[in-house]
């Protein structure tokens, strides 16, 4: 079954389910859906009132970790050692024939 048809039978939750799902508090969904990291499309509003897919919003954050690690990991800069020189070119008295 592709993604489509899985999302489209998943129930929708309330913002309560949510919050407990995730072990926050419904503010913090809120602010989520404010700021996006919530994405538009793991929710309906009616009025007042929202209702949301867990699955969708767990692989939305997810994705959005795993992509934040990996700008971690490729922006992490290499530390300078100072590692001695081993090429040989500097070695006073080195064995010419090896």
């Amino acid at each position: 079954m592709n993604q489509v048809a899985e999302n489209q039978e998943e129930p929708f939750v309330s913002i309560n389910e949510v919050a407990k799902h995730f072990a926050i508090s419904k503010s913090t969904i809120r602010s989520w859906v404010r700021t996006g990291r919530i994405p538009s499309d793991t929710y309906f509003k009616l009025g007042n009132t929202y209702r949301f897919r867990l699955g969708a919003i767990t692989d939305a954050l997810l994705n959005q970790e795993l992509a934040t690690n990996e700008d971690v990991v490729a922006e992490t800069p290499t530390p300078d050692l100072d590692l001695p020189d081993v090429s040989g070119s500097d070695d006073e008295g080195a064995d010419e024939d090896i």
